[in-house]
């Protein structure tokens, strides 16, 4: 009995000793139990960082390997890819227009942003405008006819497809310049800049953003991240010059470059304004990591007419 009372003392001791161990434990715990609700432990961030950045990196590559190859295959495909982004593009622009309170004419506009790029294909820039003059006469006899109709659903009716389609159209005016593997990668190039852009701008604005670029409407976005989006788009040109693609030349490859990747900033902001308008976030859910086509596609659809714009006037096109 003499041995067994210190033993019993020595086992209660060590008892008390794990006792109050794990009431550190669970203190500790109690203590962040706000941060982990809120998901702002350290563990916690890392895991969301990287599961975003997988999904965001994997939707992405699979828009970008759709993209080239159409673009390799011909300017047919690459026309069809198109009106299909048109017209997705325009549909997501008219579901913000529904939340914003308009009530745009669906089956007039999704038309017009279908025939867009099979216009810019067939017929070049008098195919665009003819298109135009169709769905501006289409408005005006659905708004003569239709008593409900105000003018401000009209002006979101033509808007919509000017916006997304008509936009977009600028890259098949582009891919038609060649037929085959130098029309490609010039439209490959002006594309691939775009998203150097964006990439970049993240990459940099995330890491050493400090001056916001514009708080009331992208707080995320930097000064810092835009003159990083600035100078990839500008590196991607170069490259296309440097390897002589179409005949272009360094002075308007570098003008091009500066050009597209402010044109896509302010696409980008453009969007933003717009759902900010309406209190959404994204534009869809089509990609997942990006929202709608037309988040991914916001950048683009600036951009590339930026791009037309030089080609065209650097004798390019």
């Amino acid at each position: 009995m003499s041995e067994k009372g210190p033993e019993r003392r020595q086992d209660k001791r060590e008892s008390v000793g794990i006792d109050r161990h794990i009431d550190k434990l669970e203190n500790r715990r109690n203590a962040k139990e706000a941060q982990r609700t809120a998901g702002a432990l350290a563990g916690q961030r890392a895991r969301g960082w990287t599961e975003r950045l997988l999904t965001r990196t994997t939707s992405g590559a699979i828009y970008a390997i759709v993209v080239l190859v159409c673009l390799y295959i011909g300017p047919i495909a690459t026309t069809l890819m198109i009106s299909a982004m048109g017209w997705l593009c325009c549909s997501e622009f008219f579901r913000i227009a529904r939340m914003g309170g308009r009530m745009p004419n669906e089956g007039v506009g999704l038309a017009a942003a279908v025939l867009f790029p099979l216009a810019a294909y067939g017929y070049g820039l008098r195919g665009l405008v003819i298109i135009l003059f169709l769905l501006l006469a289409a408005c005006a006899a659905w708004y003569v006819f239709t008593p409900r109709a105000n003018v401000g659903d009209v002006a979101i009716t033509v808007f919509g497809p000017l916006y997304t389609s008509l936009s977009f159209s600028s890259l098949v005016l582009v891919r038609v310049v060649d037929k085959g593997l130098v029309g490609a990668t010039l439209t490959f190039g002006v594309m691939l800049s775009v998203w150097a852009n964006d990439a970049m701008a993240y990459a940099i604005g995330s890491r050493f953003g400090v001056h916001k670029l514009a708080p009331r409407i992208s707080p995320h976005k930097s000064w810092e991240g835009f003159y990083g989006g600035i100078v990839a788009s500008v590196i991607i040109w170069a490259a296309m010059a440097a390897f002589g693609v179409a005949g272009l030349e360094m002075p308007l490859a570098i003008l091009g470059g500066l050009l597209v990747g402010i044109a896509g900033v302010v696409g980008d902001l453009f969007e933003s304004r717009l759902k900010r308008g309406v209190g959404v976030k994204d534009s869809g859910n089509l990609m997942p990591g990006h929202g709608g086509l037309l988040d991914r596609s916001d950048s683009m659809l600036f951009g590339s007419m930026a791009a037309y714009f030089v080609l065209f006037f650097g004798g390019i096109l």
